[in-house]
């Protein structure tokens, strides 16, 4: 059954594992870490969101802790994200590093943990950092436990060595490398897809559709895009520290693309991205 759209920012989707995850939220990967981060994050939850997206590897977490801390936002209302990185990827390692994020968020637990990238030395090595994982939630480091940047291949490959499904697979998604064999390979597996730089990092909001398409609705080109994904069912969390950008990221469940215009973006695929590894090439 296809996922009822979202009607408000406050609208919610159920995960294998843990909490609800909100539909939308903010991103922060390459927020400057300190007054720049908390800032963005202190509005993005006086706007409404209740999605946090950050990373060891931002160097942020700290500032998103102490953002939510001081919103006086009850814990529970509010969903936190971070990752395991690559470096840090392995069975002892991973426990201390699941341990330390926690800590550097000043949060009694994190709501989602993920693997950041699946490149390791061998894929016995993913698989024993997903078991690590799975020790974390079972200690209340974190409620849930999921992966970025995986490919169906690299899916296959925990399914075949776990019972525990990712909650959530978060990948770089967007008209421009749009996957349906992706999106159905995570629907049949009760796996939550969440796209990070669903804007291309601006690089595609001056593409002559999608400003076509973002005019005929009263919107922005962002709005459009962030639209297209989750009406694909797809978590999205653009990444703003402006507070203006922000708020009108919010403003995108009072509209709704037509199918013409989900074929019109679909279309546009082409491969390419704005990261700068392809997780197709890890082995």
């Amino acid at each position: 059954m296809a996922d009822a759209m979202p009607e408000n920012l406050g609208a919610r989707v159920p995960l294998n594992q843990g909490s609800p995850i909100p539909w939308l939220g903010l991103g922060v990967f390459l927020s400057e870490p300190g007054r720049v981060t908390e800032q963005a994050v202190r509005w993005a939850l006086d706007a409404g969101y209740r999605l946090l997206d950050t990373a060891a590897m931002y160097e942020n977490e700290a500032d998103v802790g102490r953002a939510v801390r001081a919103s006086g936002v009850p814990r529970d209302q509010v969903f936190v994200t971070t990752k395991l990185w690559f470096e840090d990827l392995g069975y002892a390692s991973a426990l201390k590093a699941g341990r330390a994020s926690r800590d550097r968020l000043g949060l009694d637990y994190i709501d989602l943990y993920l693997i950041h990238w699946p490149r390791a030395p061998s894929p016995q090595v993913r698989i024993d950092t997903w078991r690590a994982l799975a020790e974390l939630r079972d200690e209340g480091v974190c409620r849930a436990i999921g992966v970025s940047n995986f490919t169906i291949r690299h899916l296959e490959e925990l399914r075949a060595a776990s019972t525990i499904v990712p909650a959530v697979d978060q990948v770089e998604f967007h008209p421009w490398i749009y996957d349906p064999e992706f999106l159905a390979y995570a629907a049949q597996h009760g796996i939550r897809p969440e796209a990070y730089s669903p804007l291309t990092r601006s690089r595609s909001l001056g593409d002559p559709t999608v400003g076509e398409i973002a005019r005929a609705h009263g919107r922005s080109p962002a709005q459009v895009l962030i639209r297209w994904g989750l009406q694909h069912g797809i978590v999205e969390i653009p990444k703003s520290v402006h507070r203006e950008r922000i708020e009108e990221n919010a403003r995108v469940f009072d509209f709704a693309l037509t199918p013409a215009d989900m074929d019109r973006l679909d279309a546009l695929r082409s491969g390419a991205r704005v990261t700068k590894w392809d997780p197709a090439t890890i082995p």
